[in-house]
């Protein structure tokens, strides 16, 4: 997030899952149920993003230039606004959640910033959104960094130069996204 108010963006961002971070879960323990955990945060996502939505829009104006960006859980969040007319643009990197009902009836651009290697949005799933994509006729662009796996463009490890170098680039690329949808419209 600090990337994009370094480059001049005000950066709001809600916080899904409310203080309860995949980061601080033991992932190891065996009678941890990862799958409610995430159910269980989708169901609040579903309640809390609205009234956080609605209340952004009447603080910052209707007439503002929005653009939203998801990383793995917020994927499915930037599918469902760039459907409506009042954001600019929308980019996601390393998506989980989504199928094919989120690459129906996009209106914005989108940029995706994928991983080869990713068991959230794999090979066929790519693919499957970029012919969805061509068939609406919409305006989107693709970018998949080779030698990377889900969760590079937030967790890149900076000491190896792909992974490096690929969560740079992504920052980068939505970045110059968002700067070119946000000047003329």
């Amino acid at each position: 997030m600090d990337y994009w108010a370094d480059n001049g963006y005000l950066v709001l961002g809600l916080d899904y899952f409310e203080g309860d971070s995949k980061a601080l879960l033991n992932l190891d323990d065996g009678t941890f149920d990862y799958s409610a955990w995430i159910r269980a945060h989708q169901a609040r996502a579903a309640v809390l993003l609205p009234p956080w939505i609605k209340t952004v829009r009447e603080r910052y104006g209707t007439d503002k230039k929005y653009v939203c960006v998801g990383y793995c859980f917020g994927a499915p969040y930037v599918m469902e606004h760039i459907k409506m007319d009042w954001i600019v643009a929308g980019a996601f990197a390393h998506p989980a959640f989504l199928n094919e009902d989120h690459f129906k009836g996009i209106k914005r651009p989108l940029l995706m910033s994928c991983a080869e290697v990713d068991h959230t949005f794999p090979l066929e799933s790519r693919r499957r959104a970029e012919d969805m994509l061509v068939e609406q006729k919409a305006t989107y662009y693709i970018q998949v960094f080779g030698s990377v796996k889900h969760g590079f463009a937030l967790r890149g490890d900076p000491s190896i130069p792909a992974e490096k170098w690929a969560k740079e680039e992504s920052a980068r690329a939505i970045l110059e996204w968002f700067n070119h949808f946000s000047a003329g419209s």
